[in-house]
């Protein structure tokens, strides 16, 4: 018994895998170079009301996990004191939590300004609370401060209100 086997060349196959394999290769090279960044997202405010202080820090991780964090302040402050308190203990907590990329949103138009250097810390006390971020700040690979309005500041506004009670 004999088997009918023939040979017939297919040209298009072979020029077919080599436009594939270049498909392939682009798609991949596409790829590698794009970059991201998981950033991290702080919101941040201090409040002064009779008889105390608070601060109120709320932590966004990349995945969008949220956390809360609400500061009684144990001594007297300015409004100015407790933005910075927030900023301040918000940053510390970011490296406690290994963020590395940090977008901050406060609605103090003054610390935002004074930290983006826009504007100078004429109070020694407000010196040293504007170096302290600075040096917070060397412990990111990136981070932006951006002011945003009390009003889409809420969450954190009620709660820095409600520590310093």
């Amino acid at each position: 018994m004999g088997h009918n086997i023939r040979y017939i060349p297919c040209t298009a196959i072979k020029s077919q895998t080599l436009v594939d394999f270049i498909a392939e290769w682009m798609e991949v090279q596409l790829q590698t170079s794009d970059v991201t960044h998981e950033y991290w997202t702080m919101y941040f405010d201090g409040s002064v009301m009779a008889p105390g202080s608070g601060a109120r820090v709320v932590l966004i991780s990349p995945n969008g996990s949220k956390l809360r964090y609400a500061i009684h302040l144990h001594f007297l402050a300015s409004n100015n004191t407790a933005e910075y308190e927030a900023l301040i203990n918000g940053l510390r907590i970011a490296v406690e939590l290994g963020a590395t990329w940090l977008y901050v949103y406060g609605n103090s138009e003054l610390i935002i300004d004074q930290v983006m250097k826009e504007s100078s810390c004429k109070c020694p006390l407000m010196a040293a609370y504007y170096q302290e971020v600075r040096k917070l700040e060397d412990k990111f690979r990136g981070i932006e401060l951006h002011h945003v309005p009390r009003k889409d500041n809420d969450a954190t506004d009620f709660l820095a209100k409600l520590v310093a009670r």
